[in-house]
């Protein structure tokens, strides 16, 4: 027997170009606290954030580093070379191929180097991830179990590492490892069949996940399990939870005296709330000029155009408050538009909807046995 999770669709297509944000301003934990006089990028908290980082560390900082090292270095020997006093009697000639090869090839060459790995890197960025999942439960006997396959033809899974085979035993989950722990038959085709080479015992769970998400870790990300709209205005944000009841709310500026020196011009009012670990689609537009949404920690900076729905997503790693603001300069209170995102289990997130449903005359939506929280109620989330 298997089960599909549901994936979620919206009609809300062509999204402008995604550039990924960087942080002008340093975290220190997972609190996302925020560091005076810091000036290293927020730690990342998705796979996504961390292939930033890794691309700005490991390609463009060595570029970087070396352009300027070198440059630095004519610099220096042309002033000690050719001054008046080490070179009274100046050469004459006004060109030298080989120079103006290299001059013109190695910057060619330099920028392919960065533009490949970029490519794949904004098509991640751009590209909500659709990765779908099956679980199974195994009988102690059972080896095989099947894949649909039923992606579009330009999504379908045809490699290997578009697959992922898990074996969950309740206490923890083992990752699979293709030809040594099972073979797949149909790459391509509408079903593929995953053949274990020891029968799971009985109990244990099965997670097979597919698709062409593929982190950097090798994990295949799923599908939005939500969908999250924000909207930005003159000087604030709206949130909504289509998925939800459509509830909505307003996220403003904490004043000074509600907050500490250190997260002035960060907190708010009310903070996005969404479950860690799934991934959540997010739409983002304006009401009257264009703003930013941007989440270093997350690696996200979209532009919130009135008349334009623009769609990127979230996965987060870990539970936290995580800190932004409007990067995109919309009138005289731009400095005072700060997003705050809090990332809470699954249980938590479902407590905090209904107690906004509750807020805006709607019937819970959970069954309170799921809700429940081990300390406090629903109400501490957004305090």
């Amino acid at each position: 027997m298997t089960l599909r999770t549901a994936t979620l669709r919206t009609a809300v297509k062509k999204p402008i170009t995604l550039i990924a944000g960087f942080g002008v301003w340093a975290s220190a934990a997972a609190n996302a606290q925020i560091t005076p006089g810091g000036i290293s990028m927020q730690p990342a908290n998705s796979a996504l954030a961390e292939e930033v980082h890794i691309f700005h560390n490991w390609i463009l900082m060595p570029v970087m580093t070396g352009i300027s090292a070198l440059i630095l270095g004519l610099l220096i020997w042309i002033v000690l070379r050719y001054n008046s006093k080490a070179n009274p009697t100046p050469s004459k000639f006004s060109h030298n191929t080989l120079i103006e090869i290299i001059w013109t090839g190695v910057p060619v060459l330099i920028l392919l180097a960065i533009a490949l790995p970029s490519f794949d890197l904004l098509y991640k960025e751009d590209v909500t991830p659709d990765g779908q999942q099956v679980v199974a439960t195994g009988d102690g006997q059972t080896v095989d179990f099947i894949f649909a396959n039923d992606f579009p033809e330009s999504r379908m899974v045809r490699r290997p590492k578009h697959l992922q085979v898990i074996i969950d035993n309740g206490t923890e989950r083992r990752v699979l490892k293709n030809r040594a722990d099972y073979r797949v038959d149909g790459f391509g085709k509408t079903d593929l069949v995953v053949s274990l080479t020891t029968p799971p015992a009985a109990g244990e769970r099965v997670i097979i996940r597919g698709g062409r998400s593929v982190d950097h870790r090798g994990n295949v990300t799923l599908a939005p399990t939500m969908t999250l709209k924000v909207t930005g205005y003159q000087w604030g944000w709206n949130y909504a939870y289509p998925d939800f009841g459509d509830f909505e709310y307003l996220s403003n500026l904490l004043p000074k005296d509600q907050t500490t020196p250190e997260l002035y011009l960060r907190a708010v009012d009310n903070r996005v709330v969404v479950p860690v670990g799934e991934t959540v689609r997010v739409t983002i537009t304006a009401r009257d000029v264009i703003h930013s949404w941007a989440l270093p920690a997350f690696a996200i900076k979209l532009d919130a155009v009135p008349g334009r729905i623009n769609e990127t997503w979230i996965k987060a790693d870990r539970e936290g408050v995580y800190y932004g603001q409007c990067s995109e300069i919309c009138g005289i209170k731009h400095a005072f538009m700060p997003i705050a995102v809090e990332v809470v289990s699954r249980p938590a997130f479902e407590a905090w909807v209904d107690s906004q449903r509750a807020l805006a005359g709607m019937d819970p939506l959970f069954d309170a046995d799921t809700v429940k929280l081990a300390q406090g109620d629903a109400s501490a989330l957004s305090e």
